[in-house]
C-alpha cells in the first residue's frame, strides 16, 4: 500500500515538474521516467491517432503561413512538431510502429487525413480570417479528441502526454482566436461545447511560456523532421 501511495505521487511530482519546467522540451524524459504498463487496442489506436492528427495541424499552418504571411501560424506549427515528437516518445517506448513515414508536408497515408488536409487548406486559402478560423477548428477537434481519449487510458504516461497536449491545444486556441479578434471576428466552438470554450478563453494564459516556449522558437530534439519535404519561404 505505501509503495503504492509512494508510487503515485512520485507520478504526480514528475507531472507538476512536467509543467513547471517545459514538458515539450523534455518530453522523453518524462515519458522514461514513468512505469512501463500494459497497452489497451484502443489506447494504442489513441495514440496513433493523435500522432498524425497533431502532424496534420502542423502541416495546415505551415501551408497556411506561406498563403498569408501571419506569424501565428509559424509559431503553431513549431509547437506542432513537438506535439508530434511527444507522442513519437510513447510510440517508442512502447515499441508500437510510427503511422508517418513520410514527414513531407501535405503528405498522408491515410486517405482520409489526405482529403482533410486538402480541404482544410482550400477554406484556409479563402482569406486570412477563414484561415484563422480553420486553425481554430483543428484545436477544437484536439481538444475534443483529447478529452475523450483520456477518458479511455488509465497508463501515467499516457495522460501524462495527454494532458500537456490538451494544454497546448487550449493555448493554441487563444491565439487563434485572439488573433481573430483583431481582425474584428469570432469563433464559434465546432467540436466541444460553447460552454467549455469560453472556459479556455477566459483560462490564464500564464503556462505558455513553461509549456510552449516552443510556440516562439523550435527546441525538439527531431527539428530536423520540420523541414522535410516543406519549401516555405516566409519566416
Amino acid at each position: 500500500m505505501k509503495k503504492s501511495i509512494l508510487i503515485g505521487l512520485m507520478a504526480l511530482l514528475l507531472i507538476a515538474v512536467s509543467f513547471a519546467g517545459g514538458f515539450f522540451n523534455n518530453s522523453s524524459v518524462a515519458v522514461e521516467s514513468l512505469p512501463v504498463e500494459s497497452l489497451t487496442s484502443n489506447e494504442i489506436n489513441g495514440l496513433l491517432q493523435m500522432r498524425e492528427e497533431e502532424k496534420l495541424a502542423r502541416d495546415v499552418y505551415l501551408t497556411l503561413y506561406d498563403t498569408w504571411g501571419l506569424q501565428t501560424f509559424y509559431n503553431i506549427a513549431q509547437a506542432e512538431q513537438t506535439h508530434m515528437n511527444a507522442v513519437k516518445t510513447i510510440l517508442d517506448k512502447y515499441e508500437i510502429e510510427d503511422p508517418i513515414t513520410d514527414y513531407t508536408v501535405g503528405v498522408f497515408k491515410n486517405a482520409e487525413l489526405q482529403k482533410l488536409y486538402y480541404d482544410l487548406v482550400e477554406e484556409g486559402k479563402k482569406s486570412a480570417i477563414e484561415a484563422l478560423k480553420v486553425g481554430a477548428t483543428i484545436e477544437d477537434l484536439d481538444i475534443y479528441d483529447l478529452e475523450k481519449l483520456l477518458n479511455e487510458t488509465d497508463n501515467q504516461d499516457i495522460t501524462l502526454v495527454y494532458n500537456n497536449l490538451k494544454q497546448g491545444s487550449e493555448n493554441h486556441m487563444r491565439a487563434f482566436v485572439g488573433t481573430l479578434e483583431r481582425y474584428n471576428s469570432t469563433y464559434s466552438a465546432q467540436y466541444i461545447s460553447s460552454e467549455e470554450l469560453n472556459e479556455i478563453l477566459n483560462k490564464s494564459d500564464m503556462n505558455n511560456s513553461s509549456m510552449e516556449n516552443s510556440s516562439t522558437q523550435y527546441n525538439s530534439g527531431n527539428s530536423s523532421h520540420m523541414g522535410k519535404g516543406y519549401r516555405g519561404g516566409r519566416k
